[in-house]
Formats: structure tokens, C-alpha cells, sequence
């Protein structure tokens, strides 16, 4: 991670095409050589931040109340990941919108982007249908009495670590109806990060990261996940 972020302050500071991957190694207190071990060129050099940033949304849904219904624990996770104090700084959300921006200008970045946005869907996926087989029956939708809302009920009860330890079992399979909602909700969030990116919008407010994805995940709002098991 140290490489990462050593990448990162080079690009958001000199910018991608003026940085070398020499520049990266000195800057993180490594040989060349080293940095290639790891590293295939300086634009994947970045992928540890934007995974990092992936995973905590996705661990957010794993540990969402166990209360909530499916698109609740996602809109949860948004609330716990994308608004800034939560973890993540205003200053390090202008970190962010510059990494993707640079994203957005350099193919060989894009694509290292894309391939970390498409991993965590499949991790979304799989997250998903675990929390359905383990929770059946909390498929309410959004707005109906039984469900709970974090930012207003006290206590909610928090849902358990979903990940099999060693020897436990194999995770549950994913129907491709679920593949399909992991997928949009995937997709809400990431076009909600490039959206506000393109923009000078602080990160919080209706129009930050968090505001734009609770308003994508509407299009989840009438999912059938009782057909997803």
C-alpha cells in the first residue's frame, strides 16, 4: 500500500504522463526492480487505493444490521463508505475525484479501474447471496415497517462477519438474477464517484458520492430478490 500511495501523490501532484515508475520506487524508498515485482507498469500501481476504496463499500453491505433488507444494507453501505467523515476525509475525497479523473483521461489507468470495479462486483455477488441464504425473508422493500433504518433506529442490530472461516462452508452460489443486481448495484455506485469526479461539487451535500449512489440504487427499488435464491 505504501507504493500506492506513493503513486498516488505523484500523479494527483505532478500528474500521471510527467511520472515514471523510477519516480514511484524512489518516492516509496524501493529499487526499480522491486517495484516491478509487484507492479507490471506505474498506472497499476494504483489499483491497492482504488480496490481499498471498492472493499470497504462491499464489507459495509457484508456488515450491514442484519435488520436491514437487501437494498437497505446497500444503501447502509453507502452511507458508512461514501460520506466523508466516515472513515475517509473531505481532503482524501479530493484525492479520489483526481485518481479518477486521471482514470478517466489515460486508457491504460481506465482499465485498471474497470478490472477493480468488475473483481468487487463479483464479490458483491457473492456477498449478496450469502446475506439472502443466511437472512431469508428480508427482502422487504424500502419503506415498509418491517425494515430498519440505521440513521434513525437505535441500536440496530449488526449483521455477523458472512466470510467462511477455515474449513467452513463454501460460499453460497449466485444465481445470475443476483449477478445482474450486483451488477447494477455496482454500477450505481461507481458512476456516483465519476459523476461527482467530473464535477467541482464538494464531496458531501445532494449532489456528493453518497447523494448521487442512494439515488441510482433506486433502480433497485423493485428488485424481485425472493426469486434471486
Amino acid at each position: 500500500m505504501e507504493i500506492a500511495r506513493a503513486a498516488a501523490a505523484l500523479f494527483v501532484r505532478q500528474g500521471l504522463r510527467a511520472t515514471r515508475a523510477e519516480d514511484i520506487a524512489q518516492a516509496a524508498g524501493i529499487a526499480p526492480r522491486t517495484f516491478y515485482r509487484y507492479f507490471a507498469s506505474k498506472e497499476e500501481a494504483v489499483a491497492p487505493l482504488y480496490a481499498a476504496g471498492a472493499q470497504r463499500w462491499t464489507q459495509a453491505v457484508r456488515e450491514a444490521p442484519a435488520s436491514l433488507s437487501v437494498l437497505e444494507a446497500l444503501r447502509h453501505a453507502v452511507r458508512e463508505t461514501l460520506t466523508p467523515g466516515f472513515g475517509v476525509s473531505a481532503s482524501a475525497w479530493e484525492w479520489v475525484r483526481t485518481l479518477i479523473r486521471l482514470a478517466d483521461a489515460s486508457p491504460a489507468l481506465r482499465k485498471v479501474w474497470a478490472e477493480v470495479c468488475q473483481a468487487e462486483e463479483g464479490a458483491l455477488a457473492e456477498i449478496l447471496a450469502q446475506r439472502l441464504s443466511t437472512y431469508p425473508g428480508q427482502t422487504a422493500a424500502a419503506g415498509d415497517d418491517n425494515v430498519s433504518h440505521p440513521d434513525t433506529d437505535p441500536d440496530p442490530t449488526p449483521g455477523p462477519d458472512l466470510t467462511p472461516g477455515p474449513g467452513g462452508a463454501a460460499p453460497a452460489p449466485v444465481p445470475p438474477r443476483l449477478r445482474f443486481a450486483a451488477a447494477v448495484a455496482g454500477a450505481a455506485i461507481r458512476v456516483a464517484v465519476e459523476s461527482w469526479a467530473a464535477t467541482t461539487e464538494p464531496p458531501t451535500g445532494a449532489d456528493g458520492p453518497a447523494a448521487l449512489a442512494l439515488r441510482n440504487l433506486d433502480a433497485l427499488a423493485h428488485f424481485t430478490w425472493e426469486e434471486a435464491n
